[in-house]
């Protein structure tokens, strides 16, 4: 278990705890209204453990290259790890009404889809990396969860629909990058 690895482990235990604090109101924290929305500091946390919790996908993947630290378990965990951050919070959002369900499942269902190839290809001795196209989808992903978790803010008093924005950017790099996926990674694919 090295360094890498338990940073892993903590963007795991940080997604109960981001779920805890985006649907479970803790009045007693108080809030702020901005506009016509009323935003819960516990949102205000949920918002700041959900990017801490995002910061770290970078953050182990750079200390485990960097440091030789590359083990099986991190190959495991990291991707099951982005995988249920994002998927806790994108549901948890649709469940607050912040969120088209299809959003979601066109979302969720990407990951599942190139988690999918790249367990063939792993298979046939390949391993399939992160695309810029598919890292970008994540910052864009990343923002989008952000800004909704925040209700639009600060952007709700000026009028301008950051978070729809987001939404649709994020929307349009999940479906380009997974087909970009699927694309230069075809020979994996068994057509038999």
């Amino acid at each position: 278990m090295n360094l890498a690895n338990r940073i892993t482990l903590v963007r795991i235990f940080l997604v109960p705890v981001v779920m805890l604090f985006l649907l479970v109101r803790f009045e007693h924290l108080g809030g702020i209204k901005v506009g016509t929305v009323y935003i819960s500091y516990s949102e205000f946390i949920a918002a700041l453990i959900f990017i801490v919790a995002a910061i770290t996908d970078g953050l182990d993947g750079y200390i485990a290259r960097s440091r030789k630290m590359v083990t099986n378990l991190g190959k495991f965990l990291d991707p099951l790890a982005d995988k249920l951050l994002i998927s806790a919070v994108l549901i948890s959002l649709v469940e607050l009404q912040r969120l088209d369900a299809w959003v979601a499942v066109v979302i969720i269902s990407r990951e599942f889809a190139v988690t999918g190839l790249r367990l063939v290809a792993a298979a046939e001795g390949l391993v399939i990396s992160a695309s810029k196209l598919g890292k970008w989808k994540t910052v864009f992903q990343i923002i989008a969860v952000a800004s909704l978790i925040l209700q639009n803010f600060p952007f709700e008093a000026l009028h301008i629909p950051f978070a729809t924005i987001m939404v649709w950017l994020a929307v349009i790099m999940t479906i380009v990058s997974g087909v970009e996926y699927f694309v230069k990674n075809k020979q994996v694919i068994p057509l038999a």
